[in-house]
């Protein structure tokens, strides 16, 4: 074989005993200096430090945690990248963690399976993590078959998980409540409910919710209209409900399907809300400059954020973790696309 033909070969990295013959000390010292031991002078330290620069040696992070106890780093795994409250939340989970003093190894899952879920924690495992936060939206996840491996903290973004971990989540099922309550407060016989896909945990709960609100107010429980968080599913379901006479108030469970339903009702020729009602979730920045402006239930992304990532650094440290489900309180915004059902002589 010719030079011309013979394969390249991979050029290997610096190692720990080329920085320590060219800065002429043990390799024991190099070790010391990379896992940040204190018993080095600092010229020595400088010396090894800079041969290390030199060469681009960078220690071996795993090694060092191992002895030193900590990565500073939080493995989040996520299934729904494009979901706007998944997104929203990994946001605030990052803020969190860089405010905290850790990094971020961002690990996204295709499919919620035993084995995609086993991959994710062995993949976060060599990335070298302190502990792992879940935000899978689905319901597989919580199927007896599929079970989170031990040997890391973990916390789970999601009320609805049966999991012997910290719990974090927004109140969903509150929510639901202070929505469907709201317009049925307002003289609206029955709430007609916008769903998400039946295979997310939040969508469940704020069904649910609506559902319990509506028997214990004594209320007829129309049937679910199912969409899949997005505004083009809202507007399709909207034409179905825009067509029912009976219909003078909707709890969609998200703006994104409010925003199409809205559409949907006006190509109908059904104002809102003179002649239908229409109550949101999520308060997203836009839901204030729909027309009309969107009564919405605000969520906040920020605090979940926040609370998740203490709770992981609370079980990192203390290696000790509390079971009792941490639910971020709700509110309702009160905007301009509700109001008193019409009455007969009207």
């Amino acid at each position: 074989m010719s030079a011309e033909e013979s394969p390249v070969r991979r050029r290997r990295g610096p190692s720990m005993a080329d920085v320590a013959r060219l800065a002429g000390v043990s390799g024991q010292t190099v070790s010391r200096v990379a896992n940040e031991r204190h018993n080095v002078d600092s010229v020595t330290r400088d010396r090894v430090q800079a041969a290390m620069r030199e060469l681009g040696y960078r220690p071996n992070s795993a090694a060092r945690a191992l002895r030193n106890g900590q990565f500073r780093s939080i493995g989040v795994i996520v299934f729904e990248l494009s979901s706007f409250g998944t997104t929203r939340t990994l946001d605030a989970v990052a803020a969190a963690a860089t405010s905290s003093g850790y990094g971020v190894n961002l690990l996204p899952v295709l499919d919620v399976n035993q084995s995609a879920v086993t991959n994710a924690f062995s993949r976060l495992g060599e990335q070298a993590v302190d502990g792992v936060i879940i935000l899978i939206e689905a319901h597989t996840l919580d199927e007896a078959g599929v079970l989170l491996p031990d040997g890391l903290p973990v916390v789970v973004v999601d009320s609805s998980a049966h999991y012997d971990y910290p719990i974090v989540d927004t109140d969903q099922a509150q929510g639901a409540r202070l929505a469907t309550e709201h317009l049925l407060d307002l003289g609206h016989s029955t709430v007609w409910h916008l769903g998400g896909p039946p295979t997310s945990f939040a969508a469940d709960r704020r069904r649910r919710s609506w559902e319990s609100t509506l028997t214990k107010r004594g209320c007829d429980v129309p049937p679910v209209l199912d969409g899949d968080w997005s505004a083009g599913s809202g507007y399709e379901a909207g034409k179905q409900l825009a067509a029912n006479p009976d219909v003078t108030a909707v709890f969609a469970a998200n703006d994104q399907m409010a925003l199409g339903l809205l559409r949907a009702l006006h190509e109908a020729g059904r104002p809102v809300p003179g002649d239908v009602s229409v109550v949101g979730f999520d308060n997203t920045e836009e839901a204030a400059h729909f027309w009309p402006p969107l009564t919405t239930i605000h969520q906040s992304f920020a605090e979940v954020g926040r609370r998740s990532v203490d709770a992981l650094i609370n079980e990192i440290q203390a290696g000790e973790h509390h079971h009792d489900p941490v639910a971020v309180p709700t509110r309702l915004v009160v905007r301009s696309s509700t109001a008193p059902p019409r009455t007969s002589s009207s």
